[in-house]
């Protein structure tokens, strides 16, 4: 189960479908990474994640999607994503990609974090990105790693 939460309404202003943008990439990405399990993706503003980022990673700054993997538990909880509509919107513009497009990457990379990916080595970061391109070309999205190009959604 993917519950999406929206805490900051500039989310469904700018993107009246993220909802359902977020379940797909969140189910992709666990359907790509061959696991299963209920994520909670929080769509909140930049200073609520900028507030996560500081009590739980010692940061004080926004960033564009932070994940909180769950500990085991009984009710395959995989953990939390929670993303920052004004990182994301300005990352999306400066990348030339749709918001559609930079939120579903940015989830899938979450949700990927959520169940052991990481890109802390050369050969983690190509296997995340390698799946990452596997989700977003199953959503019909371009490469999200071809930024530089542009996207047409």
């Amino acid at each position: 189960m993917i519950d999406v939460e929206i805490e900051d309404e500039t989310w469904a202003r700018d993107l009246p479908d993220a909802p359902a943008l977020v379940v797909a990439a969140a189910q992709a990405a666990l359907t790509a990474a061959q696991r299963e399990g209920a994520v909670v993706v929080l769509l909140t503003d930049d200073t609520g994640v900028q507030d996560l980022n500081s009590r739980f990673r010692g940061k004080d700054a926004a960033t564009n999607v932070l994940s909180f993997p769950a500990p085991p538990n009984p009710e395959d909880h995989l953990g939390d994503v929670a993303l920052a509509h004004g990182v994301c919107v300005r990352e999306a513009a400066e990348q030339g990609k749709s918001l559609a497009h930079h939120l579903q990457h940015l989830v899938a990379h979450g949700v990927l974090h959520l169940v052991g990916y990481d890109h802390e080595t050369d050969d983690d970061a190509e296997d995340m990105e390698g799946l990452e391109r596997v989700v977003m070309a199953g959503l019909g999205a371009p490469d999200p790693y071809g930024a530089e190009q542009g996207d047409d959604g």
